[in-house]
């Protein structure tokens, strides 16, 4: 028989619990929900934040947005020139770079250099000891002193055999003989006068000067050092930096209009800009490309030329390199901070009078990252919203707080803009993003 009583007594204590979790979850929507009320202290309600108003007026956190317009910022599309640049990664290179060795043996006697100075084609880097050949020269001209004394006493000897030969005095054996000397004393002349040279030489080699124009690096051996002929440590690097090089690569997809400028002749401008893509150091041409192109990477490579006159770039750095590859001609522009992308492709929200806005659908071309072309959707004079776009639908009522009616047309006006505009911008901003 079951104890009824039992089973009452412990289903209470599961009753009371759950009527107490109903309670509490009934509490905590009540306290959530209730209209604001008024202070104590100061007899007045609680200001409501934007965007979530409850039943009474105050505020209902999580639920809805606000009723009034939108704040957004707009600004017009424009007609202009729109300069087309493909950007890649570049590496500054010397037109010549020469390991400057001595062509004699030696010691190293005088250094005429200072680390890192420029320096022209002949100026004096180094003196090797010359004593040793200026004995060889001495020696080598001694020798053909005497070289030449036998020659012109053979030449006197066949003069005086020639006359005797047609006195008949003497045989013509005789005289064949002398005459082969003075051949032999000519080729040994010739011997020593080689001689001689190769010692001058060699007493200029002891002088090291400089075979081309450009900066001396750091110098690799000191006063006093024994020089090798042609050793394999040089004793200083010397590179050509005016004018200077950079090699850069593009993808094969944008070689189409480069190539088609660059054979008819044309100058494409190439800026090197530094490696936070903040400031242009140097303005060049493109110089050459090269014959192929790179199967692992889909790049062919280029080559622009700079005049460097303010040395500012140097061998092996690596520069961000802007190919002006044309200027379309114009053509629509729209701030690319207005471009919208969605599931049904590029659009924009643009002004429907001066209280509300539309969805433009766009076809664009080239961008720089500021502006954008528009090829079909936009016309000169459309109001775009630049910003406060995260609320807003077709048809949404807005407010417009900042109309900026100019709009850079490179990168170039973009970045002067940016300092010019800077404090007229932040009270708009910060009324879109209370706003929002």
């Amino acid at each position: 028989m079951v104890d009824h009583s039992m089973q009452s007594s412990s289903r209470s204590p599961r009753r009371w619990l759950f009527g107490l979790l109903v309670l509490l979850v009934v509490a905590a929507v009540c306290w959530k929900f209730w209209p604001a009320g008024t202070d104590h202290k100061t007899g007045e309600k609680p200001k409501a934040v934007a965007g979530h108003t409850g039943k009474a007026g105050g505020m209902r956190p999580g639920f809805g947005g606000a009723t009034g317009p939108i704040p957004v910022r707009v600004a017009p599309a424009v007609k202009g020139d729109f300069p087309l640049y493909y950007k890649a990664l570049g590496t500054v290179t010397a037109l010549n770079t020469i390991n400057v060795r001595s062509r004699v043996a030696g010691e190293l006697m005088k250094i005429a250099f200072e680390e890192g100075q420029m320096v022209k084609a002949g100026d004096l880097l180094a003196e090797i000891d010359p004593r040793p050949y200026q004995n060889a020269l001495l020696q080598a001209e001694g020798t053909l002193l005497q070289n030449q004394a036998q020659l012109k006493n053979a030449q006197v000897d066949v003069e005086r055999y020639r006359g005797l030969f047609k006195e008949d005095s003497i045989a013509k054996q005789t005289l064949d003989t002398a005459e082969a000397l003075v051949g032999q004393y000519l080729g040994t002349v010739k011997t020593n006068q080689a001689a001689v040279n190769d010692a001058k030489l060699n007493l200029e080699f002891t002088k090291i000067r400089a075979p081309i124009t450009g900066r001396v690096g750091l110098r690799q051996l000191d006063v006093g050092n024994l020089v090798a002929a042609n050793d394999t440590t040089a004793l200083a690097i010397i590179t050509q930096t005016q004018p200077i090089s950079v090699v850069f690569t593009l993808p094969e997809n944008n070689l189409d209009t480069v190539l088609a400028r660059y054979h008819t002749g044309a100058k494409l401008p190439v800026e090197a800009w530094d490696r936070g893509d903040m400031k242009m150091q140097a303005s060049g041409v493109l110089q050459s490309l090269d014959n192929q192109i790179d199967v692992t990477t889909g790049t062919l490579k280029f080559k622009a030329r700079y005049d460097n006159r303010d040395q500012a770039l140097f061998p092996n750095q690596f520069v961000n390199v802007h190919l002006l590859a044309d200027t379309l001609k114009d053509v629509v522009l729209a701030p690319s901070a207005a471009i919208q992308f969605g599931t049904n492709g590029t659009f924009v929200y643009a002004m429907d009078g001066d209280k509300k806005v539309k969805i433009r659908p766009l076809k664009v071309g080239a961008s720089d990252g500021d502006n954008t072309v528009i090829t079909e959707g936009l016309a000169v004079g459309d109001r775009v919203v630049l910003e406060g776009t995260d609320r807003l639908k077709e048809g949404s009522e807005v407010e417009v707080v900042n109309d900026s009616q100019d709009v850079p047309t490179t990168p170039t006006e973009h970045l002067q803009g940016k300092s010019a505009t800077k404090t007229s911008e932040t009270t708009a901003n910060d009324k879109v993003k209370k706003g929002a």
